[in-house]
């Protein structure tokens, strides 16, 4: 399947990564999405040679949504910057199965990867050798059985919304590492990066990329809800 490219400049190039898409090389030898990218600016703009291709931040393989690749050196090294300045604001939906019991708030945990569970321990105090982790979520829409929840990082901790999400007891959909009783049935966790904002850091103006949700019901329901709601 081909790239589905939300943005792209002489600078910066996005794309709406799929669940099962992996955004740079792993153990699996899957070809990553930053490969796939080089193929097409190789074929698109007829480069000759090797072709640039930075990732500036990843998704965990099941998860979909905004993804941002940088197309030269100079737009990486500016991106990493504006990431490390907390500049670059990042949200997400998820789906939950049980509603958390405040609407909206603001939540705060030390997290510390286990490398050999790859997973994220949670505390609800510092310990040593654990990071915080902080992230704001509210409640945006509910169906019968299922609740659509944004979510704002603050930090950009190991597996950080999975597991802070699991703490409050809200762990997502198809999510069996952190407490979701089964999985999806096409192994995705049901997070999406919906949306990525920041300031150019060439052209200096404001840039929203907005990636459609994926081709699943649930989803689409939860998106037709919102665009909706919107409207009125």
């Amino acid at each position: 399947m081909g790239l589905r490219i939300l943005y792209e400049d002489n600078h910066l190039i996005a794309v709406n990564k799929r669940s099962s898409d992996i955004v740079q090389g792993d153990k699996t030898g899957d070809k990553p999405l930053s490969d796939k990218i080089k193929v097409y600016l190789k074929n698109t703009y007829q480069k000759q040679g090797n072709v640039f291709c930075g990732v500036i931040h990843r998704l965990d393989r099941p998860v979909s949504g905004v993804v941002l690749f940088a197309k030269t050196s100079k737009a990486l090294a500016r991106m990493n910057a504006l990431l490390k300045d907390r500049e670059i604001h990042k949200f997400y939906w998820g789906i939950v199965k049980d509603k958390p019991e405040e609407i909206e708030a603001t939540l705060i945990h030390y997290l510390k990867k286990n490398e050999k569970s790859n997973k994220a321990i949670v505390s609800h105090l510092p310990k040593k050798d654990y990071l915080q982790a902080e992230l704001v979520y509210k409640l945006l829409a509910s169906s019968d059985k299922y609740h659509l929840l944004e979510i704002e990082l603050k930090t950009g901790r190991h597996h950080q919304i999975r597991a802070q999400l699991s703490a409050i007891n809200a762990p997502l959909k198809g999510d069996i590492k952190y407490g979701f009783p089964r999985t999806n049935s096409d192994a995705s966790i049901s997070l999406h990066a919906r949306c990525v904002s920041f300031i150019h850091p060439v052209s200096g103006e404001e840039v929203t990329i907005v990636a459609p949700v994926p081709d699943d019901n649930l989803w689409q329901y939860f998106e037709k809800m919102i665009l909706n709601t919107d409207i009125k």
